[in-house]
């Protein structure tokens, strides 16, 4: 049988640039990029935690998908309370779709909001790629001895990709979301740091259709970020992928366990 024609760069950003970029769901990039994943399996993890909890709230959940997962694989064990919050109308949309049927109330409360909930109501936080981990609520809304757990977005995260685009980007930039920073902050809210890992782990770019769609998808690589305006940087993209095989990149994350102390 006759291999496949190869896609053309205009037929592969076409592609890109018309997927649905809603909720945290990545199955599309399926053979098309690829990303190692923690060592600490975080959606399992999560899931141990729901099973001993009472009272749950995930912050910035998405399109739900982690806690849908997450709640998969401990049912029936779950908490007797458990709320999601989410700020982007279309995810707030997607998680109340997927999560309605767990039973699981879905807030629309923006990112930068306090949280619309009352002191010490939950004695579990848990969330997945927060914009920016807002120390002083989830010091607010954990019960004392509760726990914040959580996986974070790390420093200069995919950056061989922003800087290919953006180019050099200034060392405030890289430094961003360090978790040593972060560490100080949840201290600061009065907040014990039970444990703290950090892995750097490798993706791949198998075609410049998934380079668009990550793009289009986390927005905030690239700000602004259109084919039109960055067609002539992608091209050259598109010939390096197709000469030298995968655009390589590295994305950073790291993961949180925070204890509310009970005095």
């Amino acid at each position: 049988m006759a291999p496949p024609t190869p896609r053309t760069f205009d037929e592969l950003v076409a592609e890109g640039a018309a997927v649905p970029t809603e909720g945290w769901d990545f199955s599309w990039f399926e053979e098309r990029a690829s990303e190692a994943r923690p060592s600490w399996g975080y959606a399992r993890s999560m899931g141990r935690r729901l099973a001993r909890a009472g009272a749950v709230l995930d912050v910035q959940t998405g399109g739900g998908e982690v806690l849908d997962f997450a709640l998969g694989t401990v049912a029936p064990r779950r908490p007797s309370l458990l709320v999601a919050t989410e700020g982007w109308p279309p995810n707030v949309a997607k998680a109340t779709e997927l999560l309605r049927p767990r039973g699981v109330p879905v807030v629309a409360s923006p990112d930068d909001a306090p949280f619309p909930f009352a002191d010490g109501a939950f004695d579990l936080v848990v969330s997945r790629h927060p914009v920016v981990p807002r120390w002083p609520e989830i010091a607010r809304v954990l019960a004392p001895g509760g726990t914040y757990f959580a996986q974070h977005v790390g420093p200069a995260s995919v950056f061989e990709v922003v800087e290919f685009f953006l180019g050099p980007q200034p060392e405030e930039n890289r430094n961003h979301r360090h978790p040593d920073r972060e560490r100080a902050d949840a201290e600061a809210a009065g907040l014990e740091v039970v444990d703290l890992r950090a892995e750097r782990l490798r993706m791949e770019f198998h075609d410049i259709g998934a380079v668009v769609h990550f793009l289009r998808k986390v927005v905030w690589m690239v700000p602004g970020f259109t084919v039109e305006a960055y067609r002539d940087r992608l091209c050259e993209m598109h010939e390096r992928i197709e000469a030298e095989g995968p655009f390589v990149a590295h994305s950073a994350r790291h993961l949180f366990d925070v204890r509310k102390p009970r005095a």
